[in-house]
């Protein structure tokens, strides 16, 4: 089936907009379609074959290994975190289970990990061990960027045996072919990694007043500070399991082609279902006042017309599926068009309602290139 075409040029028209007016340096963008990659372009600085920081679209590759998991019988959803790591039963976290984390229901969002010592599996066992529930688990939904995926690449270690990082290249990334995609990147190995790059300033005080109600807005642990330290060639090679994977958007939509049509059987066909179709946790976001639409490591587009609001635009399907990144990362495939998209950049723009904006704008167009004029 091919692309409509002219909705293609109104999508490229779109994304190129921000890199003409300077607002970002490059980006690069890609559309699968009946298992494999038929368009991809790069904008600004850039080629095709730039690889991008993806930040927390990482998490769709943690959860894919996940789901194998759960299929050989290692590792069961409703499994407590301390069957598989002791260590984390401290504090009363005992009862949390995998299925929690999974949908940020486990209880602490913002529980500290950071440099310079997260490089050190032991350090990090301990830091994880001695972390403290901000609430019941599984009474509340709230987003932890990196916390609960350091517990998930814990768990995946200890299950599978090697290296969180070892086990997303064993089991997905030379499987599928994606020679750019990576988590965890030697520093001599970098060298196609485009630098980050904070760009404009912040919303004004009037802005969020009129779209949160408030005059100031805490970003927590993602801010543009925190963002451009993925820089550092030290962070890069960590390959922070929720956020630190890199890739071209040729590989990143490749691989949500493979969640579609799952070439050589490599994932069990009923958990593969279950994890791109299956809504686990519907509790409200607390700051988008709408239902979290989680599945077992993913996010649903969902049927109640609000999946603008996770980073999918307006026209897919409610049985689109993806996990989007800070800085305007949009990653997800539509089963009704058969469609998957990937927009990456290297700006970091200030302003998160602008970043917002184009999220909606450029998925809105993506969605609509399988259908007719």
């Amino acid at each position: 089936m091919p692309l409509n075409q002219e909705r293609l040029a109104a999508l490229t028209e779109r994304i190129s907009r921000e890199i003409d007016d300077g607002i970002l340096p490059s980006c690069s963008v890609a559309v699968g379609l009946d298992g494999e990659v038929v368009f991809s372009a790069a904008f600004g600085d850039a080629t095709v074959s730039s690889r991008y920081a993806i930040f927390s679209a990482t998490k769709a590759l943690i959860a894919a290994v996940i789901w194998q998991m759960i299929a050989e019988g290692s590792v069961d959803p409703s499994d407590p975190i301390s069957n598989h790591f002791p260590e984390f039963a401290g504090n009363h976290k005992g009862m949390v289970t995998i299925e929690q984390v999974m949908t940020h229901t486990g209880g602490f969002p913002r529980a500290p990990m950071g440099p310079p010592l997260w490089s050190d599996r032991a350090w990090r066992i301990e830091q994880m061990a001695n972390w403290r529930l901000s609430w019941e688990p599984g009474s509340r939904y709230e987003y932890h960027p990196t916390s609960g995926h350091w517990v998930l690449g814990e768990i995946i270690e200890r299950v599978d045996g090697r290296d969180v990082r070892e086990s997303v290249r064993a089991r997905l990334i030379e499987p599928l072919g994606l020679q750019s995609l990576a988590l965890g990147v030697p520093a001599l190995q970098q060298g196609d990694i485009l630098d980050l790059v904070a760009t404009g300033s912040g919303p004004t005080p009037d802005e969020l007043e009129a779209v949160f109600g408030v005059r100031e807005y805490d970003l927590g642990e993602v801010t543009p500070e925190a963002l451009t330290g993925f820089n550092d060639p030290d962070v890069r090679a960590i390959g922070i399991p929720g956020a630190g994977a890199v890739s071209t958007a040729s590989d990143v939509a490749q691989f949500y082609q493979a969640l579609l049509h799952n070439p050589g059987g490599l994932f069990d066909a009923a958990v593969l279902a279950d994890g791109t179709g299956h809504i686990r946790c519907a509790l409200p976001d607390p700051i988008l006042r709408t239902p979290a639409q989680r599945t077992l490591g993913l996010i649903s587009a969902g049927s109640d017309g609000t999946s603008a609001f996770r980073g999918m635009g307006h026209n897919v399907s409610p049985r689109a599926f993806g996990h989007n990144g800070a800085a305007g990362q949009i990653a997800w495939a539509d089963p009704e068009s058969g469609l998957s998209f990937c927009y990456l950049t290297n700006g970091i723009d200030r302003n998160f309602l602008r970043e917002a904006r184009r999220v909606n704008g450029i998925g809105s167009r993506a969605a609509l290139l399988a259908q007719p004029s």
